[in-house]
């Protein structure tokens, strides 16, 4: 009965509010704003904190706010496809840090977004940016999957510890076992990070994947080159087939 739950009350939400499709956001629950992190370096400075911890705070909370501007970006061309249907809605996994970047940025750009939060005793709370009645909660991680992914039309991969990696990694094995037949552009947004925690290119090197996996996706630090990526992979593959799928 959970599991059932699970399925028709978000499709419920998403019915009356006509969310067709979404662009999804993965990432970090635990990376900064500016303004957190900049607060975190002025108490370090008066003694109050880990001045090594406040100063990695600052360097990654270039994410959190590159998120906001790109949320707030795809959220704005939105806007301008269809007066009647939602369509390419900005979706997160609810919480903090990244999540809570890209729900901001989508309702500074004055639109809908959505926020599939899960049950966990720490970390994950629903932020203050969702839809409210968008903002969802799941007690299965399967079930918060298959809603990330039955609707995404673009994903987003921002960097992000374990949960980050498993929702990247099940994706592309998904697409690489043509269990989504879909079309999705897919961006992994930065670069320094991403070449330090993951080497994809040595998973070719040793013939565990092939080389045409290493282009299901792009890799990139320029929010203009992932905003064009993506708005130009919505509009070839996903403009006339509104809706979920796999």
């Amino acid at each position: 009965m959970r599991i059932l739950s699970e399925y028709y009350g978000p499709q419920t939400r998403f019915d009356k509010l006509n969310v067709d499709d979404t662009i999804v956001f993965f990432g970090s629950a635990r990376i900064k704003s500016r303004e957190e992190a900049e607060a975190m370096v002025a108490a370090a400075e008066r003694g109050e904190g880990d001045p090594e911890r406040a100063r990695k705070a600052l360097s990654m909370s270039r994410y959190y706010e590159e998120t906001r501007e790109l949320a707030k970006r795809f959220t704005e061309w939105s806007k301008t496809l269809d007066e009647k249907e939602r369509r390419f809605v900005v979706c997160t996994g609810g919480g903090p840090g990244i999540m809570e970047a890209a729900n901001r940025g989508a309702s500074e750009g004055r639109g809908v977004n959505v926020g599939l939060n899960i049950s966990l005793p720490f970390e994950q709370s629903g932020n203050p940016y969702i839809t409210r009645e968008l903002s969802l909660e799941f007690h299965y991680f399967f079930m918060r999957k298959f809603w990330f992914i039955y609707l995404a039309k673009a994903v987003l991969v921002m960097p992000g510890g374990f949960g980050t990696l498993d929702e990247f990694c099940e994706l592309l094995t998904l697409i690489q076992t043509h269990k989504i037949k879909k079309k999705m552009p897919i961006v992994l947004y930065g670069k320094d990070y991403w070449s330090k925690v993951v080497n994809f290119e040595a998973l070719c090197e040793f013939g565990t994947i092939s080389k045409e996996d290493l282009d299901l996706y792009i890799v990139t630090d320029s929010m203009d080159e992932a905003f064009d990526y993506v708005t130009r992979g919505l509009m070839e593959y996903s403009l006339d087939q509104p809706g979920p799928s796999l």
